[in-house]
């Protein structure tokens, strides 16, 4: 229907300029002769040759490409294009007249070039003049009053297309730039009011409803302390992408809300992509908990690397279905395995290791959530440490080459049972690594934007039910990374691996929470503390003001990558270790109390720090004769393991 419609539209166009040809040689023909006067001569041989005339005219427009351009947006450039077009056929004409002898005065050729281009530059331009001010009339119709902060480019673009588009709501008004030299000038009609200084006094000024940033080019950085002094206003605040730009005609759609990304504003992470890619590539990749929020994201950077095959290990089957449907569209299903299974069955993960063969194993499956795991900390132990104990055992069993086990900075100093189940996860990795032909590596890093369970959507969803957003502590902080970057950091720390490290990402600065919770707010054109209100709770349990991502005794170590650090191995004994990790667990599957569970944990990871007394707890010496034969029931050969030690 689209294409029909344009076509019609040039029939009729061809038909006016069809007309325009026929006016422009009567009127040179009056203008060199009085038009009561015109000798019939000449008279006859116009109309003789005027088909002719209007094919060649009509031709050479088309293969131009006149009829190809929207009259509507009739621009400069058309109008030298127009004029070329008309020099060429009037050429032709005259040429071939000349040819034949076609019995004309000279003067007509000259007349007859000159009122075809005024002819057609007039209904061109009419044509545009029509839209423009039937735009301008709807315009003041729009009720989304909008400022441009930008008079580049990308702004000029935008606005077109506003003014052209008649679904846009928005109406420009008012644009700001730091440029000086463009202050007071104006941009498409529009006045540039001054520099980001001025956005607050322009929004009040001008009654603004919504601000669109409108310079692509912007850094991370540059681009957050635009948003800050934006959000000081109760205005919507957008964005036009840099790749917008490039897309002609989808400029408005192109425009995008601001995420939390956004107002973050740290750099992105860069990795070496070529040494990622020669790790994976042609591998067999194991991820446990593939259908998690970062190991989703796993397995999606790890099949556009071409591995030979792509296991995704997982007990919750929805979110392993979601992402076995994502990969078969974009990569079918040939190198993809999806096996429903916990960490906690070692039998289940036997059988995986064996039967696939993985050479390199990401371990993303744990349990995470600090609150629950407060209340359920046998849980806990038995998910995070025995499935952690369970798949690094298979990784040294089965000789994978690369292991890299998700933790967190919550495993530092923990005052929680989730973060000291990490930490202990940590200790089993870097165990196994001083005695293991396998490369074991752990990755540390802080809080994931948009994951399931983060504070993002919780504050989204409290604002969309109308508040409270509630916040722990006013001074609580925390880091935040993206999803893609938290994966890269765990691709390329895979790459560095030696075996034992704990590698950590530079976050930048912590992030406060209340002060992300008005961000949010005021993202939305709301007004934290009047539209929406910000409700102290009070810090939950195990919840601390702020993470830590290495602890003072791991040292520090940099890697080619500099936003990326090592924390060297700490040294202990491994008989112990194993020995107090073995009753810890048959101490979670005998489900103690919580608080009883709480005081075990801390007897096993002396950084942790529960928030009841722990000298009231004392490990059973019991524990130390029976774990031997106790190990052997949970698959650990103690013997072996100490004698490949020595």
């Amino acid at each position: 229907m689209e294409m029909r419609m344009h076509r019609l539209k040039q029939v009729a166009v061809m038909a006016i300029d069809a007309c325009i040809v026929i006016m422009s040689e009567y009127i040179a023909l009056a203008m060199r002769f009085d038009i009561t006067n015109i000798p019939e001569e000449y008279l006859l041989n116009m109309q003789s040759y005027l088909l002719a005339d209007i094919v060649i005219t009509l031709g050479v427009f088309l293969i131009t490409g006149l009829y190809n351009r929207i009259l509507s947006l009739m621009s400069f450039g058309d109008l030298v294009k127009l004029m070329e077009a008309v020099a060429a056929s009037g050429a032709i004409v005259c040429f071939y007249k000349f040819l034949i002898v076609a019995n004309m005065p000279r003067s007509f050729y000259i007349l007859y070039i000159i009122f075809l281009f005024l002819l057609e530059t007039g209904f061109r331009l009419g044509i545009r003049l029509y839209f423009y001010y039937r735009n301008t009339v709807r315009k003041l119709g729009r009720n989304v009053r909008t400022m441009l902060v930008g008079a580049g480019s990308g702004a000029y673009l935008l606005m077109r297309e506003i003014a052209n588009n008649p679904n846009a709501e928005n109406r420009i008004v008012c644009v700001v730039d730091d440029d000086r030299t463009k202050w007071g000038s104006t941009i498409r009609g529009i006045k540039i009011v001054g520099g980001r200084d001025m956005i607050q006094e322009a929004v009040k000024k001008h009654r603004i409803d919504e601000i669109i940033i409108a310079i692509p080019s912007l850094s991370d950085e540059e681009r957050k302390e635009l948003i800050d002094i934006c959000n000081k206003t109760s205005c919507v605040v957008r964005i036009l992408p840099e790749i917008a730009t490039s897309l002609h005609g989808q400029l408005v759609s192109s425009i995008r809300d601001v995420e939390v990304s956004d107002i973050i504003g740290r750099e992105a992470v860069k990795i070496n992509q070529k040494e990622v890619k020669s790790f994976l590539h042609g591998k067999r990749v194991l991820i446990t908990g593939g259908g998690g929020s970062i190991g989703s994201e796993l397995c999606r950077q790890i099949m556009a690397a071409g591995p030979e095959n792509l296991i995704i290990f997982d007990i919750y089957e929805n979110n392993a279905y979601d992402i076995q449907q994502e990969l078969i569209r974009k990569y079918g299903k040939d190198r993809l395995a999806v096996i429903i299974g916990s960490v906690r069955d070692k039998d289940k993960l036997e059988q995986v290791f064996d039967r696939y063969k993985p050479q390199i194993v990401f371990h993303a499956a744990a349990h995470k959530h600090v609150p629950l795991m407060e209340d359920s900390p046998c849980e806990a132990i038995k998910n995070n440490c025995l499935g952690t104990l369970n798949a690094v055992h298979m990784a040294d069993k089965y000789g994978v080459e690369n292991f890299v086990l998700i933790s967190t900075d919550k495993a530092v100093r923990p005052t929680n049972v989730m973060g000291a189940s990490k930490r202990i996860c940590e200790m089993i990795m870097q165990n196994f690594a001083a005695n293991s032909k396998t490369k074991f590596a752990a990755v540390r890093f802080g809080n994931v934007l948009g994951s399931n369970g983060s504070v993002v959507p919780l504050f989204l969803k409290q604002i969309n039910e109308g508040g409270p957003v509630t916040v722990t502590h006013k001074d609580i902080t925390r880091f935040f990374m993206t999803i893609p970057e938290a994966v890269s950091l765990v691709l390329q720390a895979s790459y560095y691996a030696g075996g034992g490290e704990i590698f950590v990402l530079d976050m930048g600065e912590p992030v406060r929470i209340y002060d992300l919770a008005e961000k949010i707010i005021m993202l939305k054109g709301l007004r934290p503390g009047k539209d929406i209100e910000i409700k102290i709770t009070g810090l939950r349990p195990g919840e601390k003001l702020y993470e830590e991502v290495l602890m003072d005794e791991e040292g520090m170590k940099k890697t080619p990558n500099d936003l990326i650090m090592i924390g060297q191995p700490i040294q202990m004994d491994y008989m112990d270790f194993m020995t107090s990790l073995n009753w810890l667990i048959s101490e979670a599957e005998s489900n103690i109390g919580a608080e009883a569970m709480k005081k075990a944990v801390a007897k096993v990871c002396d950084t942790y720090t529960p928030d009841i007394k722990r000298d009231t707890y004392v490990m059973p010496r019991e524990a130390a004769k029976t774990s031997p034969k106790a190990m052997e029931k949970i698959g650990i050969d103690l013997g072996h393991i100490v004698e490949d030690a020595g």
